[in-house]
């Protein structure tokens, strides 16, 4: 099964453990793994040019071309990010808000996808303020959208917070027992 890994840190710390921890039981399987780093990409931002509404093909040239086969490809789809002022690091932002030339794929141009909702996906999120919920709900919105759009379904959503500092997660066993068994789930056949 080929699987894609989407880190939306800009740092090592928690998210990444999290990844990290869903990433074990991926290779254990034998799974194929491929990880995208957006903050070590070249990638810009959605113009809002409209030069994708016609062909569903952006016409912005930078690392987005290596990843859209991986988007249209991948058979399940795996999350980590940190919440950044209730929302996704703004290096991950400009991945997801590049999938726009899909939308208009999907939405305007009715291009049908080879496999409508088959492909299945699992978020993580991590926030540093304890009462952060606002920023998981936000967070958690744009990624279902982004999902929605390239045809994955969200299989689950896991959240943690009050983890700021880096590592911190580490302090909860039962996280990285959640991410175990969450990816499992997730690797099952439907």
């Amino acid at each position: 099964m080929k699987i894609l890994a989407l880190l939306g840190s800009p740092r090592k710390g928690n998210s990444e453990i999290l990844l990290n921890e869903a990433s074990k039981i991926c290779n254990e399987k034998n799974h194929e793994l491929i990880l995208i780093k957006p903050c070590h990409l070249n990638i810009s931002g959605c113009t809002a040019c409209d030069g994708c509404k016609e062909t569903g093909t952006c016409i912005i040239s930078d690392d987005m071309d290596k990843i859209y086969p991986l988007l249209k490809e991948s058979q399940r789809i795996i999350i980590a990010s940190p919440i950044f002022f209730f929302g996704i690091p703004g290096q991950f932002k400009l991945l997801v808000d590049r999938v726009q030339c899909l939308w208009y794929e999907k939405y305007i141009l009715k291009k049908v996808s080879p496999h409508p909702l088959k492909r299945k996906a699992l978020i993580m999120l991590v926030g540093g303020m304890k009462k952060g919920e606002i920023g998981i709900t936000c967070a958690e919105a744009t990624l279902k959208a982004f999902l929605r759009t390239i045809d994955v379904r969200e299989e689950r959503t896991l959240s943690y917070l009050g983890y700021d500092e880096p590592e911190a997660i580490l302090k909860n066993s039962s996280a990285l027992q959640e991410v175990r068994k969450a990816t499992e789930e997730l690797l099952k056949d439907d």
